[in-house]
């Protein structure tokens, strides 16, 4: 907690007056342009990545950046995309994935995650997400849907998807 407490003291000595103006606009205005969906993991940081400020980027993260298919009942990631398209009227959404993922890796080897069962049990919405590649979902339909991968020994960003070819978040 010490690490912590020392950053929040650099930020509110040293980042935030330097970004007063940013910050003082941020407090009245929210409008970000991209809905950034990517995994929970330390050392994917999506503002790093994408060199963005405050305010840029509403950013959903979860582990193996995944998103449960729709179903009856509370859904934090739903609730999260919905706000983003309707409320704040994203243009786009990027899914990021990233290199030495746990979760993903936990699948491809077919781990066993008894030990470590709701980890499980949220993995099993790869299964379903597998299922519907390819098929355009109601989400799509609204917005620009981007598929990224980011190598973070390298930090190259790769493109997935109808847009392989493209450069890295081009427009």
């Amino acid at each position: 907690m010490r690490d912590l407490a020392q950053g929040v003291t650099r930020f509110q000595r040293d980042v935030h007056p330097a970004k007063a103006e940013l910050f003082a606009h941020l407090a009245e205005n929210h409008m970000p342009h991209t809905l950034f969906i990517g995994c929970s993991d330390a050392r994917v940081v999506p503002e790093l990545i994408t060199a963005s400020e405050p305010g840029e980027l509403f950013v959903v993260r979860t582990a193996g950046n995944l998103v449960p298919p729709h179903a009856p009942g509370p859904d934090a990631v739903a609730a999260a995309i919905e706000y983003a398209v309707a409320v704040l009227g994203v243009s786009d959404i990027v899914v990021c994935g990233h290199s030495g993922c746990g979760a993903v890796t936990a699948l491809a080897e077919a781990h066993d995650l008894r030990g470590v069962p709701a980890v499980a049990e949220w993995l099993r919405h790869a299964g379903a997400s597998r299922a519907r590649t390819g098929a355009r979902g109601d989400v799509a339909a609204l917005v620009t849907l981007h598929g990224r991968v980011y190598d973070i020994a390298t930090g190259g960003v790769l493109n997935v998807g109808a847009e392989a070819h493209a450069a890295p978040f081009a427009a």
